[in-house]
């Protein structure tokens, strides 16, 4: 069976293109589809921008992605890939009234500050870390699988059984077959799964077959 329940965001919008990665244009067919999506969060001259690397300037900002939703609460994963940025993008998403998020990656001193000023931050669980920092403070956990696909439906139930919600990071965005793997936790409710392939997902986990 299918699971109406899982949340598919699109891994830097719903590119079709490599040059679309985090682009207005990947973001907005993610939005306008009803995806959720993850995006890269650093600073440049004053403003919160969107760049997986350092920005060189012209880059969109954290404000007009905000703006793109137009209202609409969808899901949206922030990898914070400066620090400082906390007090902002606070501001920004009450300015926008955007409830439906969270911060990961961050350093463990942003991660202790985020977490003091309310913001809904993910710890991160993988084969490199496993041992989460600030597990019991986080609102979920970021779970990835960098080197081998290690995690299935037990770990995915023990971590949801502490109250924490759950992201799981696609194999596909390290390069590996993913379908197989989907199929560990295709019956798992309430996770989220972040993946290059979005409109694949979507068809894969409501399948009711």
């Amino acid at each position: 069976m299918g699971n109406d329940l899982i949340t598919i965001l699109a891994h830097r919008g719903w590119w079709i293109k490599e040059e679309e990665k985090n682009s207005k244009r990947a973001f907005e067919r993610a939005f306008d589809n009803g995806f959720g999506i993850e995006t890269d969060l650093r600073d440049v001259t004053g403003e919160i921008v969107i760049s997986h690397n350092m920005p060189e300037g012209g880059e969109m900002t954290f404000e007009e992605l905000l703006k793109l939703l137009n209202g609409r609460n969808l899901p949206i994963a922030l990898n914070i890939k400066a620090d400082g940025l906390a007090d902002e993008i606070k501001r920004l998403l009450e300015k926008y009234n955007h409830t439906n998020y969270f911060t990961f990656d961050m350093s463990i001193p942003e991660m202790v500050y985020q977490h003091k000023l309310g913001l809904n931050v993910f710890t991160g669980i993988s084969d490199i870390v496993p041992n989460p920092v600030l597990f019991e403070r986080a609102k979920g956990v970021w779970l990835d699988s960098f080197n081998s696909d290690w995690f299935g439906e037990e770990k995915i139930t023990e971590i949801l059984n502490k109250n924490k919600q759950v992201c799981i990071v696609s194999p596909d965005l390290h390069k590996r077959e993913y379908k197989k793997i989907w199929g560990r936790y295709k019956n798992v409710p309430g996770i989220m799964v972040c993946t290059d392939y979005p409109n694949e997902a979507k068809e894969f986990f409501n399948d009711k077959d």
